[in-house]
């Protein structure tokens, strides 16, 4: 086999091929066992007829035909493998010459992953994060439990800090005079001072009672999420429908004991500690591991298919619609709230969809400079373990054993066993 590589772009290559005549011998010779079982021939039971009887007696268009796929796909796969070359989409391929089973040049045009220069990821230093909980915090998550048991009376007084307000309530453009999305709500509760509204909205509401109307001018914070919004003067009417004290239970080891296994305040303390330390743990671990991550990919070039880059903004956008779907809002509510159209959105994602595979590329090439592999039986124990998580799901059971789904979480341990090959480097 003769081959030629052209490099159109620094992703975009052509690969000429042309076959040896003893290759196309034997794509031959098995196109015509394949062809065989479904030929019937007197004197021979089907599939043992000689190769010769059988090819006269094929459709020679099939035979072609089927000739053809083969030999192109070995041809290619062979031509990428010996070149070294990384596709990432099926290629387009033109037949050049074609003699029956004895002459075959092709050529075929693809995107590929082109070269990737790796930072020197062994000199990278990150200093990892301390830990620490505070008292602050342990309070903090006290507080909330109390406020989940607290117990909510109705009063005829005005509303103070700390109480549940219930409100019904509308904003409106004061230019327009219409209501904007988002904006409207009746029954709604609101714990005052719990900053839950847009700064501003909750010092409002103080000293209202029941049945009382208020209406008040605000201005949405500049950083606001919805663009339509952000900066934005707005008014707000707001009626009162209850005034309702919270009182929150007392913080003694009978209230330890309700909201958990649990004898004592100071062991419903430590159990909190522990949780907050353990997040505060694995939430550092996770930022160290995107600030080595990140410096990598910043010391590092690659040469990215456009297409690999599409294809993740794809999956980016489709997460999203999840996302939205899950909060009850619409692809076209988000893109009106945001002021953007359809491609603007998508364009606003470029940027991350390609820091995202470039960090994906320079994985691998960690991987195979450090001779990092994933061995059958650490995906057994993987696929065993989420097997046990998902015990009563019979599909998931069925879904975590096709081939596909085992490469998949093949490749998330890899991934993980890699960015652990570079933390550790990274704060030695």
């Amino acid at each position: 086999m003769q081959t030629t590589l052209k490099n159109l772009s620094s992703t975009k290559l052509e690969l000429t091929i042309a076959a040896d005549e003893a290759q196309l011998a034997a794509v031959k010779d098995r196109v015509l066992d394949e062809l065989a079982k479904d030929v019937n021939m007197a004197g021979f039971r089907k599939g043992h007829a000689p190769k010769a009887l059988i090819e006269k007696n094929v459709d020679q268009a099939t035979l072609q035909t089927r000739f053809l796929d083969v030999a192109v796909n070995e041809l290619y796969v062979q031509a990428v493998t010996d070149e070294k070359l990384r596709p990432v989409q099926s290629p387009e391929v033109a037949i050049k010459k074609f003699v029956p089973f004895t002459t075959l040049e092709i050529k075929a045009t693809f995107e590929a992953v082109g070269k990737i220069t790796l930072g020197d990821y062994k000199k990278t230093k990150v200093t990892p994060k301390t830990v620490k909980v505070t008292k602050e915090d342990i309070q903090a998550v006290l507080e909330d439990l109390q406020h989940r048991d607290a117990e909510k009376k109705d009063v005829d007084r005005a509303s103070k800090d700390g109480d549940e307000i219930v409100i019904d309530f509308t904003g409106t453009d004061p230019k327009t005079k219409k209501p904007f999305d988002g904006g409207t709500a009746t029954d709604y509760p609101l714990i005052i001072g719990s900053n839950t509204f847009i700064p501003g909205f909750e010092p409002e509401l103080v000293g209202l009672k029941k049945d009382d109307k208020k209406d008040f001018d605000i201005a949405f914070p500049k950083d606001y999420g919805n663009k339509d919004l952000a900066g934005k003067k707005v008014n707000f009417a707001v009626t009162v429908k209850a005034v309702r004290e919270v009182v929150l239970p007392k913080l003694d080891d009978a209230f330890a004991a309700k909201v958990g296994p649990f004898k004592t305040v100071a062991e419903l303390k430590a159990d909190i500690e522990r949780q907050i330390a353990s997040e505060k743990d694995n939430q550092a671990q996770r930022e160290l591991e995107n600030e080595v991550l990140a410096t990598l990919a910043e010391k590092s070039k690659a040469e990215i298919p456009g297409s690999l880059i599409e294809e993740e903004m794809d999956r980016m956008e489709a997460e999203e619609k999840r996302n939205l779907l899950y909060r009850g809002q619409t692809w076209a509510e988000h893109l009106k709230a945001e002021g953007k159209t359809e491609e603007e959105h998508r364009e606003s994602h470029r940027e991350q969809a390609e820091a995202r595979v470039k960090t994906g590329l320079v994985l691998g090439e960690v991987a195979e400079a450090e001779g990092i592999t994933v061995t059958e039986k650490e995906l057994d124990e993987r696929i065993a373990s989420l097997k046990q998580q998902y015990a009563s799901d019979k599909q998931m059971q069925t879904e975590l054993d096709k081939p596909e789904n085992r490469r998949e979480i093949a490749s998330r341990i890899l991934t993980e066993k890699t960015v652990e090959n570079l933390v550790s480097y990274a704060t030695k």
